[in-house]
């Protein structure tokens, strides 16, 4: 069935979602703590999550934790797992669920080919066989094709007249659907068998809204650099470590390319303003109202990423000028750097490369590591503790000042370099340096040559977009570095005895 889809006005930009009406875990949930998280002999200091924090619990708490899981059995257990899950020190392992009451939105423009292989892979699989699908035409030049393969599929079809955008397309299904949630695939997307049962069950967490899959490269028969490139290092592929998604952290999104929504929190859904990080926006805003957002990579759904490099170069650069209006609506939530004051000050020292000033950046690593230590008396060694998390997060500054240079701030750098010979070969360094280890960390089967080049073309183009970004909305917003105050966050928790 095809039906034009009537248009609504566009929601109003930064519209504030509801917040969830229940936060309270139900009795049965399950929680395991996550692997790398770091507990003392006594159990009651724990480390981990992202951002770092550390959280001290009372004895009974850490009894509860002694198995490394636990099942919420009453309110004060219910507290303490909510604690838990939203520091990213544990993960839900929650019952499995059936695949009903969801609905199927997939936007497309053209691409019957690519729809044809996803409905046919839905239809396939027996859990998604006989979900509701809608499919929305975003103003195709050939409407009669996509309707063909949508009534082969006994999917329904709606249709704008013209292009409107992927967040209208969204927006369009997210109307028309009569389920409690809402499963957004994208044309060029194909999931993997049982895909849908796992990231339903996190909505057994009352505070939950979104839940999405791992996106991983379709295999091809013949790959060729940027494929290979794409395999390890697309920025689709959120990676094998499961989590909660937040702002300023390790895992600060999700994309849509394959999401799971429950309708009720969403709203209208996408600011429909926005043709880049919509996606984004729309995991900030949840996130602002009180809702919780998962990553599941135990979910997975194949993309077919593009790989021609012109179109893959614009891309990426249509990919970077969405941070201006990020960084507009969501003030302080999208810093190309974070990190600490004495640890950014250590580093410019070290960039001296004098005896001098490397001993006083030596001195302030010591001085952090000696307060880290004094928050941290009960540790089983304090000393060393805290000098390991305050050279972590000196690395860490290092890093990420490596990243500024070569991907969102590289005009200023390349600017700098051509006016002076030292920092010419600071610049070559760390361009080599930060794709060499990107190269080991990625795990890609290209030479590191090819991966360093691949790398500093893909970080040019997204820094390019930045700045055209920036410039459009006359911001410096996107670029502007936000300081982080503390090493670490420390928390008290648990249940009283």
């Amino acid at each position: 069935m095809t039906t034009h889809a009537p248009r609504t006005p566009a929601p109003p930009r930064g519209v504030r979602l509801p917040a969830p009406p229940d936060t309270a875990l139900p009795a049965g949930f399950t929680v395991e703590l996550a692997a790398d998280t770091h507990r003392s002999k006594d159990g009651r200091l724990v480390l981990g999550g992202s951002p770092l924090r550390l959280l001290r619990l009372t004895a009974p708490a850490a009894r509860r934790l002694d198995g490394g899981r636990f099942t919420v059995t009453d309110p004060a257990s219910g507290a303490l797992a909510r604690r838990l899950l939203d520091a990213g020190i544990a993960h839900p392992r929650p019952a499995p669920v059936p695949v009903t009451d969801t609905t199927v939105v997939i936007p497309v423009r053209d691409r019957a080919d690519q729809l044809d292989r996803l409905l046919t892979a839905l239809r396939a699989d027996p859990p998604t066989a006989r979900l509701p699908v809608l499919v929305v035409d975003d103003g195709s030049t050939d409407p009669a094709a996509l309707a063909r393969v949508a009534r082969a599929h006994d999917a329904e079809l709606l249709t704008h007249p013209r292009n409107l955008g992927p967040a209208a397309a969204r927006n369009t299904g997210l109307r028309h659907a009569r389920t409690a949630y809402v499963a957004f695939c994208d044309s060029d997307v194909i999931p993997e068998p049982g895909w849908l049962a796992p990231l339903l069950a996190q909505f057994t967490d009352p505070a939950v809204a979104l839940a999405a899959p791992r996106v991983v490269a379709l295999p091809v028969p013949a790959p060729g650099l940027l494929d290979r490139y794409e395999e390890r290092c697309s920025p689709l592929d959120m990676g094998d470590r499961e989590g909660p998604v937040v702002p300023v952290s390790a895992l600060s999104y999700v994309p849509s390319a394959t999401i799971v929504v429950r309708r009720c929190a969403v709203g209208a859904g996408f600011d429909e303003d926005m043709r880049v990080g919509e996606d984004v926006d729309l995991c900030m805003r949840l996130h602002e109202a009180g809702w919780r957002l998962r990553y599941v990579p135990a979910a997975r759904v194949g993309h077919r990423h593009r790989t021609d490099l012109r179109s893959w170069l614009a891309q990426r650069a249509g990919y970077g000028t969405g941070a201006a209006d990020l960084a507009l609506r969501h003030p302080g939530q999208v810093p190309p750097l974070y990190a600490a004051p004495w640890s950014l000050a250590a580093c410019a020292l070290l960039l001296r490369g004098r005896p001098g000033p490397a001993a006083v950046a030596a001195a302030l690593t010591a001085v952090t590591a000696v307060r880290v230590a004094r928050r941290m008396p009960d540790a089983d060694n304090p000393p060393r503790a805290g000098a390991l998390l305050s050279l972590a997060a000196l690395r860490g500054t290092a890093e990420q000042l490596l990243r500024c240079a070569t991907r969102h701030h590289w005009p200023v750098a390349v600017t700098a370099a051509v006016a002076s010979r030292r920092v010419r070969r600071v610049l070559i360094v760390a361009a080599v340096a930060e794709g060499l280890a990107d190269h080991r960390r990625s795990g890609t089967s290209l030479s590191p040559l090819a991966h360093l080049a691949i790398r500093r073309l893909d970080d040019l183009a997204y820094g390019w977009g930045v700045w055209l970004g920036a410039a459009r909305r006359r911001t410096t917003a996107p670029l502007r570095p936000r300081l982080a105050l503390r090493l670490v966050s420390r928390w008290t928790a648990g249940e009283r005895p």
